[in-house]
């Protein structure tokens, strides 16, 4: 999964924060289903998703510190690498967080980055909100 189309032009892939993302979003509940509920739990994945937002407000305040916070930026692999140690996330939530910020190289594609994830967290919220709605309705839940 690329951010861009054509990134000298700065064109995203204008599938990048819809398709995507949902794409995205589905492989990550899938593994959350197959663990019964015991990894990607939505405040776990929110967690890292609230850390790239801490970076992304550091950098509003401070634009021209991107260098020096990349290698902060980049240490969340290491955070997402022990907590599927723990069993909390799964390696597909890795992979995503892994692959992405690979690509993270200057402002514009941490905010490519920070927009996937955004996007990844409405979808990932709609489909976890999906399965446990269905189980109430059901009488899985009392």
């Amino acid at each position: 999964m690329e951010f861009w189309k054509d990134k000298s032009r700065n064109q995203l892939d204008p599938e990048l924060f819809s398709t995507k993302a949902e794409e995205i979003a589905k492989e990550i509940n899938a593994e959350r289903l197959q663990s019964r509920g015991k990894a990607n739990k939505p405040t776990q994945i929110r967690n890292f998703y609230e850390e790239v937002l801490r970076f992304d407000s550091m950098l509003k305040t401070s634009p021209g510190e991107f260098d020096k916070l990349l290698p902060y930026l980049k240490m969340i692999n290491a955070k997402v690498a022990y907590a599927v140690g723990r069993d909390l996330v799964t390696s597909k939530f890795k992979d995503f967080i892994s692959n992405s910020l690979k690509q993270v190289k200057d402002k514009e594609d941490f905010n490519a980055f920070a927009g996937l994830f955004e996007a990844f967290m409405g979808y990932y919220k709609f489909y976890c909100e999906k399965k446990e709605q269905r189980q109430f309705s059901q009488g899985g839940r009392r």
